[in-house]
């Protein structure tokens, strides 16, 4: 098939690089006309495991290429794709579509045959009814129909859940839509990968409850957590209790300092005003949103308290600044909220992240960044470790002792295990794990 992706950000660079590995072939465009440049030189403008090598190898092959020139992809296309940033507007909150729309107005220009356009981005309710009027107002006589396809792409790990995912959802409501992408994902549908369509309000909506429901599920045992350090329980071990449980699972039942990232925190605030607007508010959504911002503030205030004495020239190493590990992305991390923090409260931070000093140096250029982990320990009164990166999980521990100046170590991910952090002579702090543990 002949696939055009419109947008080469995370979504439509991986989502594309995907497709073309099915064998189908396919046209990356974006009007950034550096970043296509980078890309046709093999530049990866972002940071994903394996995504260099399976563009360049698509790419070798002929099944790949990138331009800007969007009647140029639109050539024999049977599905457009729509795979812009939907970002959380200034001032209210709600996604900004302003892309999305004048992707359907370039596109409309450009239809010359039967053609499925589909919504690759994370979109409200009533966007693709929407999508599809632009184009119908602008080309009343085309041939096409609007279709849902909603991503569910961890970053980190977006070509594995690309190629072996849970389930596809599709939004599609002709025949002809739904055959034609049903032999987009043949690939996947003859690994009886679930193909569940639905109607486009359904399939918009699954995406953001999706989300939400994890989001919800982080802060939940994020409060267990602080419950089981107040009644001397083990939130690890409460987890697994929990999380064997089928009707519950095992993932996204981790403690840590609150979730971040390209996809929760807009996706949460845009479920809340669409559930608003509709006379349908979720207040569970709301009290989750409003928990994970007080979280991230209640961890550098932790971290004040566990330092000896006055936090004024106290140095503070941190280990991990981005909202994950396995990624370059520092949209909303935790690090953003807890590192000016201890600066304002006049601590001197010196920070590691093995992919994401690019990024944190420009939105946090006062912070001394360091070439390795080490190098951040050195001369410590702290070491406060933000993200559970691998490298960061094997450390030598009597290395790490000699280099800081005072042994505290805390723990916002609980990577080390207790009994051999204060074995090997450190002070240490987690969450919701008895001191003993």
């Amino acid at each position: 098939m002949r696939v055009a992706m419109i947008g080469v950000g995370y979504v439509g660079l991986v989502s594309g690089a995907c497709f073309s590995e099915f064998g189908h072939d396919v046209v990356c465009i974006d009007s950034d006309a550096a970043r296509i440049s980078a890309l046709e030189q093999g530049e990866i403008p972002i940071y994903e495991p394996g995504l260099d090598e399976l563009v360049a190898r698509n790419r070798a092959d002929g099944r790949l290429r990138f331009t800007t020139d969007l009647m140029d992809a639109l050539q024999g296309a049977e599905a457009v794709f729509i795979a812009v940033g939907t970002p959380s507007r200034r001032g209210d909150g709600h996604a900004d579509l302003t892309y999305v729309y004048q992707a359907a107005g370039e596109i409309a220009a450009e239809i010359s045959a039967y053609t499925v356009v589909v919504t690759k981005s994370t979109v409200p309710v009533g966007t693709g009814r929407e999508v599809a009027r632009i184009i119908r107002s602008a080309r009343p006589g085309a041939d096409f129909d609007v279709a849902s396809n909603p991503e569910f792409l961890r970053e980190g790990s977006a070509i594995s859940d690309f190629m072996r995912p849970d389930r596809i959802v599709i939004g599609a409501e002709s025949d002809r839509a739904r055959e034609v992408l049903r032999r987009l994902y043949r690939p996947l549908s003859l690994r009886d990968t679930p193909i569940l369509f639905a109607d486009l309000e359904t399939a918009e909506l699954i995406k953001y409850a999706a989300n939400a429901f994890l989001a919800l599920k982080i802060s939940y045992i994020n409060q267990i957590a602080d419950l089981c350090e107040k009644v001397g329980a083990d939130v690890q071990d409460v987890a697994r209790g929990i999380g064997l449980d089928g009707r519950i699972g095992p993932k996204f039942l981790h403690p840590g300092p609150g979730y971040g990232g390209s996809c929760f925190p807009k996706d949460t605030q845009a479920l809340m005003h669409t559930a608003q607007a509709a006379g349908a508010p979720l207040t569970l959504v709301e009290a989750t949103i409003a928990y994970n911002e007080a979280r991230k503030s209640a961890m550098a205030d932790r971290v004040l308290q566990l330092l000896e004495g006055d936090a004024h020239g106290q140095r503070v190493a941190v280990l991990g600044l981005t909202f994950k590990p396995n990624t370059d992305d520092m949209r909303e991390a935790p690090s953003l909220t807890i590192l000016p923090r201890l600066q304002t409260a006049g601590v001197v931070v010196s920070a590691h992240d093995p992919v994401g000093m690019g990024e944190a140096r420009r939105l946090m250029p006062d912070i001394r960044y360091c070439d390795d982990a080490y190098e951040a320990l050195a001369g410590a009164d702290a070491l406060v470790l933000l993200t559970e990166w691998n490298a960061y999980r094997g450390m030598d521990l009597q290395r790490m002792r000699a280099l800081m100046r005072r042994p505290v170590v805390i723990d916002l991910r609980n990577v080390y295990r207790s009994r051999e952090m204060r074995k090997a002579g450190f002070i240490y702090h987690s969450l919701g794990r008895p001191k003993w543990r």
